[in-house]
């Protein structure tokens, strides 16, 4: 099968994946937000913010692979992958304050002492089908992201992996509310919504924390730590190659630019320096797949060698 069908065929079943994600993502934050609101759980409705970062998560996640094939031009030289950063930016300022409504609505109860929740079958089934979900598209992202050696869609599988934990900690806390309904002598677990509430908050601050240093780390253009010295050694491995420096990195989306400058044998013709800087450019990519290689060759002095 030619190269160019194999990688549209990568392309539709990583969108495919992604899309899936999206329309789970919506489906699961209308229920919760509805349930949320008839039956006044704080902590279900602190699991809708989360299912609103699941969903702007999967949306981003979307326009990336989306973005991810389509080629560099004259105003975006090194590809469109800082759009992912751009908006993983801004989805978590806007989680980050509903997280800080979330803390000020949960302490504001457990301060009052007020909690009036009615809770119905609804709001267990709404929880209990949110972790069914997340498993599922959770293994079918990470199925798809290592079959593609998609990081995009890694990250949105490892992302959705936690939603589990989180949605766990909201139906222990609905079961306790119910329990004290049942127990009157430990009307006390009534506050335990609140509680999830803020168990919830911390998670998705502790996602945005993450997801923020990464943004961050790419918008600066900070290099993986270690993987310079890597392809330093990977190139100088090659021979015909007397040495390897001003190695400089940076990422787009999931893209890694690699620019560097070797020293070789400058009496070689030009077409033997051409493939001796192919042979380089192999070796880096074997450290680093599919990353984008620039060598600059330089003629070797005698204090090179």
């Amino acid at each position: 099968m030619p190269d160019q069908a194999k990688q549209l065929i990568a392309d539709n079943e990583k969108r495919g994946a992604a899309a899936s994600s999206v329309l789970a993502a919506m489906v699961l934050t209308t229920l919760k937000i509805v349930v949320g609101i008839t039956t006044g759980s704080l902590g279900i409705l602190a699991e809708a913010a989360h299912s609103a970062l699941d969903l702007v998560a999967a949306v981003i996640t979307l326009v990336s692979v989306r973005l991810s094939s389509k080629p560099a031009d004259r105003e975006h030289l090194y590809g469109h992958g800082k759009v992912e950063s751009l908006s993983a930016l801004f989805e978590t300022l806007l989680l980050l304050g509903t997280c800080v409504w979330i803390v000020y609505g949960a302490v504001g109860r457990l301060r009052s002492g007020k909690v009036e929740i009615e809770l119905n079958v609804w709001a267990f089934a709404v929880i209990i089908i949110s972790i069914v979900v997340d498993i599922s598209r959770s293994r079918m992202l990470m199925r798809t992201a290592k079959k593609y050696n998609s990081q995009a869609l890694e990250a949105d599988a490892l992302h959705f992996s936690t939603d589990v934990w989180s949605s766990s900690v909201v139906l222990f806390g609905l079961f306790c509310v119910k329990l004290s309904d049942w127990v009157p002598a430990w009307g006390w677990l009534r506050y335990a919504d609140s509680v999830a509430a803020l168990f919830v908050a911390l998670i998705v601050i502790w996602i945005c924390g993450e997801l923020g240093f990464r943004t961050i780390h790419a918008l600066l253009d900070s290099a993986p730590a270690g993987m310079d010295q890597n392809i330093r050694r990977a190139a100088e491995a090659v021979p015909g190659v007397v040495d390897c420096h001003q190695v400089r990195l940076r990422y787009s989306g999931a893209q890694l630019f690699v620019d560097m400058h070797v020293h070789v044998d400058g009496t070689q013709t030009l077409e033997s320096a051409h493939a001796l800087t192919e042979e380089i450019e192999r070796a880096v990519q074997a450290v680093a797949p599919d990353s984008d290689v620039t060598v600059h060759p330089e003629p070797a002095s005698a204090s090179n060698g």
